[in-house]
């Protein structure tokens, strides 16, 4: 049966640990691996870190660029290195790839958002894989991924993927940090996010040297995937044969089962492509009525606002004790929610002076989120 598949590599598997050197073998094996299943009539998109990492061995850097001007001017640097080695070698197996470079702000703005979704379908139609990068060259702070674990899981769900692998120097998700910690215990299968606290996982931080991530940035872009239905594995980037194992049926890695949640086009866009400007804080019986009844969010139900925001921004809601369960797009601006937070819809026009929206945020701006 074809699939569409998100194989996500980073840097810590693209390159030597030591000096950040390409790590050749691996990418040889990784293209094989991508090349026969797509032969095997699966679409496939791969998202690769290393053009920072590249550029740095590339201009005999001794560390990881800490300015953002210069990580950009040798990001431009190990971009060009990375797509031509990538291309070199899909090339001689007669597999033809696609360079696809995006920031945050080609998934804020709808247009943008569906543009890209029929651009790599159309890719995907004609049999070519995309090879997806942050946009290091231009992203700004406010604009940026933050790790292409992030971006592989925002690709995943835009494109409705139904398998994200994330690859990494690990062969799977542990308790603790394997690397350091030798009673670290092996996590084969998560049926929830959640599970993870119960299990008290300490993931850390730290990526490598070369890279951003880490566990911690894995298991969100596992919470952004699995809640729009794509079912994620974490597995060694070594070894990218293991790709067709677990296709097959093999429990390698760590598997983290997809939500029965799938959302809408419009709702996914809500959910993972904007940016929150702000928080509104609900009463129970406001995040009862949104998270069970599929209901509008009404001024009367609003408890607390934080944040600056406009109409037509994008926020987060939370219950009371501050965790997110949804995400909107309001039709009124912070200054204007003080002002009639907790009150009922028909006294709206009075305070304000004008008639507004009888809804803070209309069910169909609404996404709930994947925890």
């Amino acid at each position: 049966m074809s699939q569409t598949l998100v194989v996500k590599i980073g840097t810590s598997s693209l390159t030597a640990p030591e000096a950040g050197d390409l790590a050749l073998s691996t990418i040889a094996a990784l293209v094989e691996s991508l090349t026969h299943l797509r032969r095997q009539g699966h679409q496939v998109v791969l998202v690769s870190s290393g053009a920072v990492g590249v550029g740095c061995a590339r201009l005999k850097l001794a560390e990881r660029p800490r300015s953002i001007a210069l990580k950009q001017a040798v990001a431009a640097v190990g971009q060009g290195r990375l797509i031509r080695v990538y291309d070199d070698l899909f090339t001689s197996l007669q597999q033809p790839i696609a360079q696809v470079l995006l920031t945050r702000s080609d998934l804020v703005q709808r247009s943008q958002y569906v543009n890209v979704y029929n651009t790599l379908r159309e890719l995907l139609q004609l049999g070519v894989i995309p090879v997806i990068n942050e946009n290091d060259t231009v992203a700004v702070d406010e604009l940026k991924f933050g790790d292409n674990d992030t971006l592989s899981a925002l690709v995943a769900s835009l494109i409705e993927a139904d398998w994200l692998f994330l690859l990494t120097d690990v062969d799977r998700l542990y308790s603790a940090d394997p690397r350091t910690n030798q009673d670290a215990q092996p996590i084969q299968l998560v049926q929830h996010i959640d599970q993870l606290e119960a299990l008290q996982v300490s993931t850390g931080s730290a990526g490598s040297a070369w890279g951003t991530g880490g566990m911690v940035t894995k298991i969100a872009a596992a919470r952004i995937a699995t809640a729009a239905g794509v079912r994620t594995v974490i597995t060694e980037g070594r070894y990218p044969r293991n790709l067709e194992k677990i296709l097959a049926g093999e429990m390698i890695g760590t598997h983290f089962e997809p939500q029965l949640r799938p959302f809408n086009a419009r709702r996914r866009w809500i959910a993972h492509g904007l940016i929150p400007v702000g928080k509104l804080y609900l009463d129970d019986g406001a995040v009862e009525a949104i998270r069970s009844a599929g209901k509008s969010l009404l001024a009367a139900g609003i408890i607390q606002i934080e944040g600056v925001f406009q109409s037509q921004d994008a926020v987060q809601l939370c219950d009371a004790t501050g965790r997110e369960f949804a995400r909107g797009i309001v039709n009124y601006s912070s200054a204007e929610l003080h002002q009639i937070q907790g009150k009922h819809s028909d006294a709206i026009s009075g305070i304000l002076g004008y008639a507004g929206a009888e809804t803070v945020i209309h069910r169909d701006n609404l996404a709930l989120s994947g925890s």
